[in-house]
This record gives structure tokens, C-alpha cells and sequence, in this order.
């Protein structure tokens, strides 16, 4: 997993809006978006990289709700705390990343993200 980066003075990418797609088109493993009925090289380029900046900008706003989550976990003010190593195995993580993880989260909370 990536290590956490703060990026609170870049502006947010505002990303394509990811449509959902019909249940009988997501079983089709050959269907992505449909991508594959896009002819013209350019707007498949278009469409593709639209898609590829979404996907990326939520992964990036997901791992800050991870951040986040990890630290209110790990807040000393819980009756229910849990330690990193605990952070850890339920992210599926390793507890150095997990420590780093409660860290970016505190700070994404002093900043109000």
C-alpha cells in the first residue's frame, strides 16, 4: 500500500463521474464502463484517462477516510481503543504503516480535511 501524502494546498480533481453499470454488464469481464464499444482512438484516450483520474482521486479521498478512521480508532478518549497492531490486522496492514496511518489521520483532523 502507498504511504499516505498530505495534500491539503493542491486543489481537488474534480473526477468523471463514474456511472454504475447494469448488473448483466458487470458480470461480462470484457465490459469496463463501456470502453470496449468506443471506436474512435481519441475519445477512448479521452474516456479512458477521465476514468483513470476518477479512480485515482477516489482512491486517494478513501485512503484519508482511512487516515481518519484509523485515528478515531486509536484515540486515547475511546473506552474502546484499539492499538496499531489492532488497526493493523483489520486494515490489513503492516502496524508501522498502521502508526503512520493514525498520524495522517490526526492531522487530516486538526486540519478539518
Amino acid at each position: 500500500m502507498a504511504e499516505p501524502t498530505s495534500r491539503r494546498n493542491e486543489p481537488r480533481l474534480r473526477p468523471a463521474p463514474l456511472l454504475f453499470e447494469p448488473a448483466e454488464a458487470a458480470g461480462d469481464p470484457e465490459h469496463f464502463f463501456d470502453l470496449e464499444s468506443i471506436d474512435d482512438p481519441r475519445a477512448l484516450l479521452s474516456r479512458a484517462t477521465e476514468l483513470a483520474q476518477a479512480f485515482r482521486a477516489a482512491a486517494d479521498r478513501a485512503v484519508e477516510f482511512q487516515a481518519i478512521a484509523a485515528a478515531q480508532l486509536a484515540d486515547p478518549r475511546r473506552f474502546d481503543r484499539l492499538t496499531s497492531a489492532d488497526i493493523a490486522e483489520r486494515a490489513e496492514w503492516t502496524e508501522d504503516y498502521a502508526k503512520k496511518m493514525v498520524e495522517f489521520g490526526r492531522d487530516l483532523l486538526r486540519g478539518g480535511m
